[in-house]
């Protein structure tokens, strides 16, 4: 990589705002702090104050890091996010609508509550994330949503939860449309079997070996991986890419693993 080059990498984010929901574990976490290490501003929201308090620290970002309590799922919160966010910075610039739970059952286990809980938060939680904070974007923001691999592949079990991921990626694709005219980018990632604390609790210790064994690439992905891709999708290197889905799956959904 050339001087130049590694500079423009590192600097993608200079005086850029970004918001994170779910910022405080996993996915949501290693994207706050690859934006921060290419010169963001960061926004993180969690449910949890102590777990907001232990990123705040890890991230060691000072000023340039907000931690902002809050339930996606709660319109009241989004509206009191939105409010402090446009008090402190009065825009924003990036947005990646990471907070999500997973839920694994057959089909017929699935009760009311849980239906309920799961497209509160996987859903609901991304649709109103995005319209409350599209007042405060940039002409040239980008919005990035987390969906999964499991709406381009059927996974026994995962009918709720694939779902509530192909509702908000087909979300991306209507909004890329409607805030197109503004010059705002949307688009979503799939991120396939990725080792998070959400994983560990999804998917018991016994079964990780079964797990990898359908990856081509023969491993469990990282954090970090699809941090790079978010980091991507909302830089300006990626400035005609909208409306799309970025699969980071190891070629779980394309290929056989041999």
């Amino acid at each position: 990589m050339t001087q130049t080059s590694a500079t423009r990498r590192t600097s993608r984010f200079d005086d850029r705002i970004a918001l994170i929901t779910g910022g405080t574990s996993g996915m949501g976490l290693a994207t706050a702090r690859r934006l921060l290490g290419e010169g963001a501003q960061v926004i993180i929201t969690g449910r949890d104050q102590a777990r907001l308090d232990a990123a705040v620290k890890d991230l060691d970002g000072g000023d340039r890091v907000l931690a902002i309590r809050g339930d996606v799922a709660d319109l009241a919160d989004l509206d009191a996010l939105t409010a402090a966010i446009g008090d402190r910075y009065g825009r924003l610039d990036v947005v990646f609508a990471n907070a999500g739970v997973a839920s694994f059952q057959p089909n017929g286990d699935v009760t009311e509550a849980e239906f309920d809980r799961v497209v509160d938060i996987n859903f609901k939680g991304v649709f109103f994330t995005i319209q409350k904070t599209v007042p405060l974007l940039s002409d040239d923001a980008a919005i990035v949503i987390n969906a999964s691999w499991t709406l381009h592949r059927g996974l026994p079990g995962g009918s709720l939860y694939a779902a509530t991921k192909a509702a908000v990626h087909n979300l991306a694709h209507t909004l890329a449309a409607e805030l197109g005219p503004r010059g705002v980018r949307v688009n979503s990632v799939s991120p396939g079997y990725i080792e998070t604390p959400m994983f560990h609790d999804a998917v018991p210790a016994e079964a990780h070996d079964g797990v990898v064994a359908g990856v081509v690439t023969g491993r469990l992905g990282t954090s970090e991986d699809v941090a790079d891709a978010v980091a991507f999708l909302a830089s300006a290197d990626a400035s005609y890419v909208n409306g799309q889905d970025l699969i980071i799956d190891g070629g779980l959904v394309a290929a056989i693993a041999a």
